[in-house]
């Protein structure tokens, strides 16, 4: 054993840390989150996780990192003062935005204010031409008068985006250099140096974006490893980003937006490595929190990827095609539908009488009514307490006790003023999380023609395996898998990725038409580059690899899709098999394919990978026994069935031989509820496997 690779994942409601030796023995804290200072929770829990293990901080031979400050500080407004720099004529094309709605007929709908005010954005006489020619000079004088209204104003950040910035990036460098020498401690960000794509609203909302967290992201890895220093622990901090990869600290800091969704990411790296390690390519990943919950499909071994996602929306609309509500970032993103149901999704009722749940969270505080910390209105978890499907007493292996008294008052009230019992009022709540969860699981597969009855689901999360049955019914799934330590399944699979860094560049051109000279000169540049990056972070030529990718789509559509391509030198044949790919690919996320439309590059990217000397994946996770669950309890499981006294058993009470539900499978992390109707067992890599009788 050589030594421990630790994960950390920040989620809305707790922190989940595990540590992972190369056997495969796992060992894991779970904490209430920490919003005043997220890096708190981190500090009190690697502490706590190192002393109880007997592990010494210097056996850490490597740390990776899942955060939410990034998409936490857009959606709570807690970013800095920013101004916003851009070309003549271009003042608010953050308001003009893209004429696009999440509700059609939605006369209410108000799009999200724009996060620089409009005093302080500020235009500058320059052109580019769309060929990368300088039409009008920048205005340097202009700069200069600019720079000492920011002073003025206390700005902390300012994104510059000048229009066909992406071709011809000189006068976007000017301004910075300008701008920094001006205004130093002021953060500065190039959309030319950030993503160089085309787009003029894209290109500045994501500079924008990136602008207003920046420094929150900088300021926060900075307070973390200065915390992981005392400790003890000197690796390099290693933060998921959303693609699915790793990237230092450092330049995470410098670009967040490819951080925004940092922990979601995690799960399904962890899900898809899992998948492939077990044999199977297809499955869909369900991953329910105390806040959110989500899900993605992988297909043929591969999770699909957007080009660009948007982060401070509606996450009740659970659906990357639908769009509109929040901040759009271009940065390559796993393709994850998201909705507001969470174990602390809090249950409300609306003005025509009827009951809601959701998308407001009661967090980590106070929490649910149970947790006992000042929550006052009922949860999906205070729901689920009732019904009997976790403990009454306490969760995280006893470190988090519970008030039910509290918890069935607040429940009661609320059926009270529905006129129903409290257990009716309290299933009700379980299926209508249910049903929006289900939102998201058919945003990712019915809604794209894909039948997920062919698919086993792949549950985790704290809350993921109380409510899977349940959502596995619905779809006409017959098969579950229930990964070790599923409560914390997200910081585990932070250990699966690899280091990974993405090089980005414009290139417009149709196939018709296209150069392949200046196509092939463009790849080579950019294959270089990523090699180069991962090189710096101390990987030998054996251990990187880099593959190219492109954004395309069809001549004249708005929405692109990210496909990987070969790499250079492409001849005609390989653009005849890129174009089969991607029109097979337009199939699946669109429902059609054009054989007379041509297809259009508009990004290209090479991706550089460290592949780590340490398997990625274990033989088997270990996790370490928790306390012995016996006897039985009253669980509500509908009318069908009624009130069973169901057996609870812990995850090592489990064989290789199906055991008929109904079952509670209570572990320290999360629990397993194995509704009638289904059988449970263990496979030889400790997950519990639910199958559907007669199904």
């Amino acid at each position: 054993m050589t030594g421990y690779r630790l994960g950390v994942d920040i989620g809305g409601t707790f922190t989940d840390i595990v540590l992972l030796d190369a056997s495969g023995a796992l060992r894991n804290k779970k904490i209430l989150s920490t919003p005043d200072d997220y890096s708190r929770a981190i500090d009190e829990g690697v502490r706590e996780l190192l002393a109880t293990s007997s592990v010494a901080a210097a056996d850490i031979v490597e740390l990776a990192h899942g955060t939410t400050v990034a998409t936490n500080a857009i959606i709570e407004r807690k970013g800095v003062t920013v101004a916003l720099v851009t070309t003549e004529g271009f003042r608010d094309i953050l308001e003009i935005a893209r004429f696009r709605a999440p509700r059609l007929y939605d006369v209410s709908f108000r799009k999200p204010e724009p996060l620089v005010e409009r005093r302080m954005r500020f235009t500058v006489s320059e052109r580019i031409t769309a060929a990368g020619d300088v039409d009008r000079p920048l205005d340097v004088a202009a700069l200069g008068a600019i720079a000492e209204r920011c002073k003025e104003e206390g700005v902390d950040a300012i994104a510059v985006c000048f229009i066909n910035a992406y071709v011809n990036p000189v006068h976007e460098e000017e301004a910075g250099r300008r701008l920094r020498a001006h205004l130093p401690g002021v953060s500065v960000t190039l959309s030319s140096e950030l993503v160089p794509q085309i787009q003029e609203y894209e290109r500045t909302s994501t500079a924008v974006v990136n602008a207003y967290i920046r420094p929150v992201i900088e300021s926060y890895t900075e307070r973390l490893e200065a915390r992981l220093r005392n400790i003890g622990i000197t690796v390099p901090l290693n933060i998921m980003q959303s693609n699915g990869g790793v990237l230092p600290a450092r330049i995470a800091a410098q670009k967040p937006i490819f951080v925004i969704e940092s922990g979601p990411a995690a799960g399904v790296v962890g899900a898809q490595r899992l998948g492939r390690k077990l044999g199977f390519d297809d499955c869909i990943v369900f991953d329910m929190g105390g806040t959110t919950a989500k899900a993605t499909i992988v297909a043929d071994g591969d999770f699909s990827m957007a080009p660009e996602t948007e982060v401070g929306g509606d996450a009740a609309l659970g659906h990357r095609m639908t769009q509109g509500s929040g901040y759009l970032v271009q940065a390559p993103t796993i393709d994850i539908a998201e909705v507001g149901a969470g174990g602390g999704s809090i249950a409300w009722i609306d003005s025509g009488g009827g009951i809601q749940v959701g998308p407001q969270s009661a967090g980590a505080m106070p929490g649910p009514v149970c947790y006992n910390q000042g929550g006052t209105e009922p949860t999906v978890t205070d729901a689920n307490l009732h019904l009997g499907y976790i403990n009454p007493e306490a969760l995280v292996g006893g470190e988090l006790s519970l008030d039910r008294a509290k918890s069935e008052a607040a429940l009661t009230s609320i059926a009270e003023r529905l006129g129903q019992d409290t257990t009716d009022t309290a299933y009700g709540i379980h299926l209508i999380a249910n049903a929006r969860m289900m939102r998201a699981l058919s945003a990712v597969s019915s809604e794209r023609g894909l039948d997920p009855s062919g698919f086993p689901l792949m549950a985790f999360g704290g809350n993921g395996g109380v409510h899977v049955c349940n959502l596995a019914e619905t779809l006409g799934s017959t098969r579950i898998l229930v990964p070790p330590a599923a409560g914390l399944f997200s910081a585990l699979g932070l250990l699966f990725a690899d280091i990974e860094h993405q090089c980005i560049r414009a290139f417009y051109q149709a196939f018709d038409d296209l150069d392949l000279e200046q196509c092939n000169t463009a790849l080579t540049a950019l294959r270089e580059e990523a090699d180069g990056l991962v090189a710096a972070d101390g990987y030998a030529g054996a251990a990187r690899n880099v593959t190219c990718y492109a954004d395309m789509r069809y001549v004249g559509q708005n929405t692109a899709l990210t496909l990987p391509i070969p790499n250079p030198p492409l001849d005609a044949g390989s653009l005849a098999a890129i174009e089969e790919d991607f029109a097979s690919a337009h199939l699946a996320t669109f429902g059609y394919r054009s054989d007379e439309e041509s297809v259009q590059f508009v990004t290209v990217k090479a991706v550089g990978r460290g592949v780590s000397s340490t398997p990625r994946l274990p033989d088997r996770v270990a996790v370490p026994e928790g306390l012995s669950k016996s006897g039985t309890r009253d669980a509500y499981y509908g009318e069908a069935h009624g009130w069973i006294a169901t057996p609870l058993i812990g995850r090592d009470d489990l064989g290789s031989d199906p055991r008929a539900g109904p079952l509670i499978v209570e572990e320290y992390d999360s629990t397993t509820v194995v509704r009638p109707g289904w059988t449970a067992a263990l496979d030889d890599w400790n997950n519990i496997v639910l199958e559907r009788e007669n199904g």
